[in-house]
Formats: structure tokens, sequence, C-alpha cells
């Protein structure tokens, strides 16, 4: 059987073959939907204390030289209500406490104090969602599972889903919360923890994808 090759024109078969391939568009460390949630370059959109916050290689990253004194936080500007957070996450020697809060507020712009719904990072927490400032555990991850999935001093694959009063947090694919929370504020920031009582503590958040869920998309 013939080629249909033949069948093309000699100069057509030359213009499909020279035709530039289209690359694929470079990619940083911190991917996401929704540039303007975290732009892999610097902190725009975010506040905090600059001493102990910065972005290195597309990630962001905290830092304790010394003991902050009190739970300290790196805080969108904007507000969200309905979203799908999701990012890989280390703490440097499996050492120190972090988190993630979730529509939340600043209660002492001066030390970036936050209050609200936290998905938690650190030792016994993986996964948890916990009121910071805000009632106290909310419900605890299983520890079996955290014990079983989590990687203490590598990174870690971590992905929230919020929607109306609904909140699903896993960890490395494993399911740690999902539930129902009724007193789930409707909006708020979302903002990166840092935890007094630690000295030289580094945690990063790298490969940031972030999506607002529209009500399609629930």
């Amino acid at each position: 059987m013939r080629s249909a090759l033949w069948l093309i024109p000699l100069t057509l078969l030359g213009l499909l073959f020279t035709l530039p391939a289209h690359s694929a568009a470079p990619r940083d460390s911190a991917v996401a939907s929704d540039s303007a949630f975290f732009n892999g370059r610097d902190l725009s959109g975010w506040e905090g204390l600059t001493k102990y916050w910065s972005v290195k290689d597309g990630a962001i990253v905290g830092y304790t030289p010394e003991d902050p004194r009190h739970n300290t936080f790196l805080c969108s500007k904007k507000k969200y209500g309905d979203f799908e957070l999701k990012f890989k996450v280390r703490l440097k020697d499996g050492i120190g406490n972090s988190g993630v809060q979730i529509r939340s507020r600043v209660v002492d712009p001066e030390k970036f104090i936050v209050a609200g719904p936290q998905c938690d990072i650190g030792a016994g927490y993986w996964g948890s969602l916990y009121g910071e400032r805000f009632g106290g555990m909310m419900k605890q991850s299983p520890p079996d599972l955290v014990k079983k999935a989590v990687k203490p001093a590598d990174f870690n694959d971590y992905s929230i889903k919020c929607v109306g009063k609904h909140v699903t947090i896993k960890v490395n694919d494993e399911t740690m919360v999902d539930g129902d929370f009724p007193k789930m504020p409707d909006e708020g920031i979302i903002a990166w923890q840092l935890h007094a009582g630690f000295k030289s503590m580094e945690v990063t958040f790298k490969d940031i994808q972030f999506k607002e869920l529209s009500k399609n998309e629930k």
C-alpha cells in the first residue's frame, strides 16, 4: 500500500516539516492557576513580618532566626470564600510547627497574629483542622494515618478544599479531614504560619496551586 504522503504536494510537505513546534510555557516551582494569589517571584499581595518571610526559587519560605515568642503569619491581603489550594510543604529536619489559616482574620496587625480555622502542619497534628484563637481543635486527623502518610523531614503534598461549611484536607493523597463545620466563616484571608517556641525553624511552601471555585466547579 502506498503511503498517503505521496498524495501531498512536495511544497506543502516541506512546509509541514518546517513549521516551528509550539514549546511549552516555562514553569516556576510555584504554579498557580490564579497568579494574583502568589506570583512565584515576590510577596506582592501578602503582608507579614518581612524578617521572617521570603521567596526563594519560586517558593514561600518562613524562617525564625530567633523564637518569635508568638505565632506569626504571612497573610493574604485578599479575602477568599470557596477555593482549592494545593502545595508541597517541608519542615526542615522535621523540626517546628506550621499551618495554613483559611477564612481567617488578622487580630494584631503589628505582630501579624491571626484568628480562625487552621489546616495544621507539624508532628502529631499533620492534616488536622485547628481553631487558632478560634476555640481549639475542630477535627484532629487520625494519628495512625498521619504516621503512615507523612514524611516528617521531606516535602509532603498537601491539599485543602473549602466549599461552604465543608472542608477537605489531604496529605500525600490521604484524607485527613472531610466534613462540615458549622462555625466556619463565609470568607476570610489565607495565611501561612510560623509557630512560637522554635529557633532556626524553616518551613518551605512550593509548587503552590490555587483556584477560586465558581458554582459549577463545586
